[in-house]
């Protein structure tokens, strides 16, 4: 998910992982959109022995996660997608086209984690 911190021309990603079955969010990262970022959440997966890993088609992937357990089938991103518009629903600082952005990283993360685990 894109959204700003600080300033219009400093995008930033929301990349996170949500359980298929019990929908609650596994992990979340902070930052532009490169390996890095993606990275920091496919090693908590990985780590967790995720039996399946269901992404866009972003080429980025490919290099992180392994073939046996890569999934983009059409239908396997429905959930995230579904909680990217219900995280813009209930957090302004999301919205799309709006001057309510975050002003820092360290703030908006401490809201995420409020919101993904109270």
């Amino acid at each position: 998910m894109r959204f700003f911190i600080g300033k219009k021309s400093n995008p930033m990603w929301l990349v996170y992982a949500i359980d298929k079955v019990t929908k609650e969010t596994a992990a979340f990262y902070i930052g532009k959109r490169n390996n890095t970022t993606l990275n920091a959440i496919v090693k908590t997966l990985l780590n967790a022995k995720a039996k399946m890993i269901f992404t866009d088609k972003l080429k980025n992937y490919q290099y992180l996660i392994p073939k046996s357990i890569h999934n983009t089938k059409r239908y396997g991103t429905n959930g995230i997608e579904r909680k990217n518009l219900t995280l813009r629903n209930h957090l302004k600082r999301l919205n799309r086209r709006t001057i309510g952005f975050s002003r820092s990283i360290a703030i908006l993360s401490a809201i995420l984690k409020i919101y993904f685990w109270s």
